[in-house]
């Protein structure tokens, strides 16, 4: 029981830890990635659909986002969907290619983005020790129903807590690697 109670709370962080990792890919510094337009959505014949759906999303340079939808009727909504979107981004089309151009980041709105970062941290910290809180409380379940030994109750906290203390300082080196990014100029 105690070894899968583990595992399953290790699961659970790692996802978090995943899922923390996406939320910072979407905060953009001031290069370009394809995966900041995984989430703008374009009409596709009634549907919303994300862009790398109905085109090619790839780099031009370091600073520039090249995409070709599959379909030249499509190249007016694509560009409509990113300027449209809450990125602040401004596509250009030149024929089938819509250019992206990534905007330089003002100090301001690199502080801005830093605050965001941290939020993002914060929310990941509770949703770790949320984890923690309650597989100690499984624990402390089994206890109590005579299934599990005292010792081995507080061994397992034990270890629980050490593995808490693992992820949430991974989430610390996540996000002083995001701060160092958005700070570069």
């Amino acid at each position: 029981m105690i070894p899968e109670l583990k595992k399953n709370a290790e699961s659970k962080m790692q996802k978090t830890l995943e899922s923390l990792r996406g939320d910072l890919l979407k905060i953009r510094t001031g290069r370009a990635h394809t995966g900041l337009l995984d989430h703008v959505l374009v009409d596709y014949y009634g549907s919303l659909m994300p862009v790398n759906q109905v085109a090619n999303v790839t780099l031009v340079d370091a600073r520039t986002i090249g995409v070709q939808p599959w379909e030249k009727n499509m190249v007016q909504k694509v560009e409509k969907a990113i300027r449209d979107s809450d990125l602040g981004l401004n596509p250009a089309s030149q024929g089938e290619l819509i250019r992206v151009p990534m905007p330089a980041l003002t100090e301001e709105r690199r502080k801005e983005m830093i605050k965001v970062v941290k939020h993002e941290g914060e929310n990941a910290r509770v949703a770790i020790r949320n984890l923690r809180r309650d597989a100690i409380t499984h624990l402390k379940d089994a206890l109590k129903k005579g299934e599990i030994p005292e010792d081995d109750e507080h061994r397992a906290q034990d270890d629980i807590q050490k593995l808490t203390d693992r992820y949430i300082a991974d989430v610390d080196r996540m996000l002083g690697q995001k701060e160092a990014e958005l700070m570069q100029v």
